[in-house]
């Protein structure tokens, strides 16, 4: 037998705050277990969920490991300017003038992410 991913877990300051960008995001939702002020927060999404715990440094370095998002049901671009209302900063932006490429993100609390292009742009490219 093998192992699954449980959790992806992030050190943050703010467990309940980053759970609930990441649920927005994700179009998930923060564990009804879960409330402001707890140190460890749930978010529940389809695969793996994204466990949130409070930690007293702050972020210092780039990540080693980060998450790659695809948008669902809109374009790259779009899924950029909505999560940029949400609260994200745009930190490197590998778009093309083809449509190819990405656009890294950091979430509220510096963590790095990147938006990939949907399925539908993929396809549409092929």
């Amino acid at each position: 037998m093998t192992s699954l991913v449980r959790h992806v877990t992030f050190d943050c300051a703010d467990p309940y705050a980053l759970a609930s960008f990441w649920a927005e995001v994700l179009g998930a939702e923060v564990s009804d277990e879960d409330a402001p002020g707890d140190d460890e927060v749930l978010v529940e999404s389809p695969g793996a969920g994204l466990l949130f715990i409070r930690v007293p440094e702050p972020k210092a370095v780039k990540n080693r490991v980060h998450l790659d998002v695809q948008p669902q049901d809109r374009t790259r671009d779009e899924e950029v300017e909505r999560l940029l209302g949400l609260g994200a900063a745009l930190l490197d932006d590998r778009r093309n003038p083809d449509g190819t490429g990405w656009a890294t993100l950091g979430d509220p609390e510096g963590n790095e992410f990147c938006v990939e292009r949907s399925r539908a742009e993929r396809t549409a490219a092929s």
